[in-house]
């Protein structure tokens, strides 16, 4: 992300910009849900997820369960993609049957739904947007100047070398997902949180039995660490390309909704494989502007947004994948620059 708050330009008749570009989207049929599709991913990646377990029985108490525990960190990540998808309500029309699919979801990865449901709801209405959306929040990393210049605690210590240690804290974001989660459990206003609670307990219960069940201590305390650990960095590789390096705006200053939507995000290209690996989130503006659109259609998406924009004079950005990530720990370089400058006690 940049590392200065920024006005974003707005248009003369903003409120009509993303009417007209919705219009263009529903005419060319790209909302309709695509039951087919989400029948065989669902299919294939549940079929995948019990073969990784039938296999860490079967290998039982050999090293090569490492290999099985990397195999389950993508499989997470598939999954967690899927209730991603689920939430938008992408899968399901229905509210009820979002929200069941969700939780199933989120039980099989040790991922509270209300609480993660939340926290990415309040990330779409805001991206990239100080004070309002929490993906940006100074908790661990500073993601602007004036984040850097009043932080405190370990957002201070971490957040002069960030872009060096951004990755290798990845591997803390599969453990972080499952203490964040537990800890919404204690918020009141949470809604089913004594559903969530149960659900992620029961993960964690099964989760762990299994592991120092079928395998020695040393070697199942090996298994959660690398299954973990790349589970984590798996999904902090999908989420960075998206807005990390891309502007931040200020919350008294917010523009219109296609401008707010389309300036804080940035596409990454790629074929079939970038599409399976990130989710389809690699075409981030089409999915900001269109949540609830299936993710197959973001594609064929893409080409209606992108000549939209041109058209508005609207930056729309899009990148390689390196690239991206390349772009995001620069931002966040920049973003320490305070930190480096002064040695002054946290």
């Amino acid at each position: 992300m940049t590392t200065v708050t920024v006005r974003a330009p707005r248009s003369d008749n903003p409120g009509s910009d993303f009417a007209r570009l919705s219009r263009k989207i529903a005419d060319a049929g790209l909302l309709k849900r695509r039951p087919g599709y989400y029948t065989l991913r669902i299919t294939a990646v549940a079929g995948l997820y019990a073969a990784g377990w039938a296999a860490f029985i079967l290998v039982g108490p050999s090293w090569w369960t490492l290999a099985v525990a990397a195999f389950m960190a993508v499989l997470y990540g598939q999954v967690a993609l899927v209730a991603h998808d689920v939430a938008h309500r992408q899968v399901f029309r229905r509210r009820r049957a979002s929200e069941v699919s969700g939780r199933i979801a989120g039980a099989w990865i040790g991922m509270g739904y209300g609480w993660w449901q939340d926290k990415h709801t309040r990330h779409h209405a805001n991206p990239n947007t100080e004070d309002l959306d929490p993906d940006i929040g100074p908790d661990l990393l500073v993601w602007s100047q004036d984040q850097a210049r009043a932080a405190r605690g370990l957002p201070r210590l971490l957040g002069r070398w960030q872009a060096f240690l951004f990755f290798p804290l990845l591997t803390l974001e599969g453990f972080n997902l499952h203490v964040a989660s537990g800890r919404a459990i204690a918020n009141s206003s949470l809604k089913h949180r004594a559903l969530d609670g149960t659900l992620l307990f029961a993960h964690c219960a099964v989760y762990l039995t299994a592991l120092f069940w079928v395998l020695p201590p040393g070697m199942a305390f090996a298994f959660l660490a690398v299954h973990q650990c790349l589970f984590g960095v798996y999904l902090g590789s999908v989420f960075a390309p998206n807005h990390k390096g891309m502007p931040i705006l200020s919350a008294d200053n917010r523009p219109d909704f296609l401008r707010r939507q389309v300036l804080t995000s940035r596409n990454v290209n790629g074929g079939r494989f970038t599409d399976f690996a990130l989710g389809g989130l690699n075409h981030q503006i089409e999915h900001h502007l269109f949540p609830s659109m299936p993710s197959p259609n973001l594609r064929k998406a893409r080409a209606i947004v992108r000549q939209y924009c041109r058209d508005l004079g609207v930056d729309y950005a899009e990148t390689g994948l390196i690239t991206s990530y390349r772009l995001a720990l620069v931002s966040l370089h920049r973003a320490g620059a305070p930190l480096r400058k002064t040695r002054v006690p946290a």
